[in-house]
């Protein structure tokens, strides 16, 4: 055998063995390329697990020595530290995966392809596998996966530990200089934390049922408009401005008011406010004083103000009453402290006012027209859209079939039938409510749809 043929014999075998070398290099980078997303995939999913689980909830499950809550609350505790664990591992893997991607790609195509493709390629691998499927799952099932990567996490802490220690140094010295105090330990609590804590208190018996009806109205307080708690125009009484005194004190006593409106011509023409001891106390001092001179300037308010804010203004006001106005300056009702309280205590009765809802069975309600959606559907656990161009029983009736009903015409809806129960000059006073169940059915009333 020549020389030469010797030397393309182990020319040959030095190509193969780089072949197999190649290959075996490429399937093991494959596979750390694999590994690596899961770790992205895992601390993603962690993360948005663990910090949207409420801490309250996490010292519940520690209290019932549920597996892994324990180290969960010790994790949740810095918060801080947990964060920046994540952080650093979350970025060894993606980093480590594009080095990876970007060697393996080299073998077949040029310097600029191979970074170009590992790029993008790697991008797209994260936000699918890494980062959006994982956070998704992490959200949906929060609890429990949060409970079993915890003991993990803590693991990967300890193992870190040099790294987060320097990152969670050199976190704050840059927060500092830019002026952020950065404080990830500070407790907050968000308006959905604070339901669920009243939720599961009325489940635990911590709170009574007026006690847990009581915290959601002032939860809902501060989303409320004037327009939602006023009375509404046609139920206001308001007294004219050339009436005497006398007739002003009669209708306050009939009424049992203690502040009336005070008009020009029409109710859009309101000129002031009087209270029934000024009224006494003018009649006292002379007869024939006008009520105009006795009246105080209104407050006017747009239907649009939200009512915390009012009630603010007519404590620092010393107002009682305000005088609510549509966007065309036209009046649309009043409202008073007394309305205000009532959205967070719940409606206070008057000797001659009948209740908001009275039942007279177990699946039949009655309840007045104007009794807001909502409160129907937390009285009586009915589930009456809440969202439109209504607010009232008896709006969410007209809204259904989208005409004036009668007495006796109603609608069904989700199963629960509501009739006009009683109605004056198109208004509907009283709705009857036939919730599901055996009664119902079998005494279902007759109406239009």
């Amino acid at each position: 055998m020549s020389l030469l043929d010797s030397t393309r014999i182990l020319a040959g075998q030095g190509f193969a063995l780089f072949e197999v070398s190649q290959g075996a290099i490429t399937g093991l980078g494959i596979l750390a390329v694999v590994v690596l997303i899961l770790f992205s995939a895992f601390f993603a999913s962690a993360e948005i697990a663990i910090f949207s689980l409420e801490d309250h909830r996490i010292g519940t499950l520690a209290a019932e020595n549920t597996p892994g809550a324990a180290t969960l609350s010790a994790l949740k505790s810095d918060p801080r530290r947990l964060l920046v664990t994540i952080l650093i591992g979350n970025n060894i893997a993606n980093i480590g995966m594009s080095s990876i991607t970007t060697g393996l790609l080299a073998f077949y195509f040029t310097p600029g392809e191979s970074v170009l493709v590992a790029t993008f390629g790697v991008t797209s691998l994260v936000l699918l596998f890494g980062e959006t499927a994982p956070k998704s799952y992490g959200v949906e099932h929060s609890e429990s996966w949060a409970l079993r990567t915890a003991r993990p996490l803590r693991v990967v802490q300890t193992v870190l530990y040099p790294f987060v220690e320097l990152f969670d140094v050199l976190t704050r010295v840059v927060n500092r200089l830019l002026g952020s105090e950065g404080n990830l330990e500070t407790a907050y609590v968000t308006r959905a934390e604070v339901e669920e804590v009243i939720t599961a208190g009325r489940r635990a018996g911590v709170f009574t049922d007026e006690e847990h009806r009581m915290l959601q109205r002032l939860l809902r307080f501060r989303n409320r408009v004037v327009k939602e708690t006023m009375v509404p125009r046609r139920d206001v009484v308001a007294i004219a401005a050339d009436a005497d005194v006398d007739a002003a004190v009669d209708t306050c006593l009939d009424g049992g008011f203690t502040e009336l409106p005070v008009y020009e011509d029409v109710l859009d023409t309101v000129v002031g406010t009087v209270h029934l001891l000024d009224l006494i106390d003018a009649r006292e001092r002379d007869e024939e004083t006008s009520l105009r001179s006795v009246a105080a300037e209104p407050y006017v308010v747009p239907e649009s103000k939200e009512v915390d804010d009012l009630l603010d203004e007519l404590r620092s006001e010393r107002r009682r009453m305000a005088i609510v106005v549509d966007e065309f300056g036209a009046t649309a009702g009043i409202v008073t402290i007394e309305d205000i309280v009532e959205e967070i205590i719940g409606e206070v009765l008057t000797e001659t006012e009948s209740p908001p809802i009275r039942r007279l069975d177990d699946d039949t309600v009655i309840v007045r027209g104007e009794l807001n959606v909502h409160e129907a559907n937390e009285a009586l656990g009915t589930e009456f859209p809440e969202a439109g161009e209504f607010e009232s029983v008896a709006g969410l009736l007209i809204s259904q079939t989208g005409r004036l009903v009668g007495e006796g015409e109603g609608v069904t809806y989700d199963g629960v039938r509501l009739t006009v129960e009683t109605a004056e000059n198109n208004r509907i006073l009283e709705v009857r409510v036939d919730l599901p169940g055996e009664t119902s059915e079998a005494t279902e009333p007759s109406g239009e749809e």
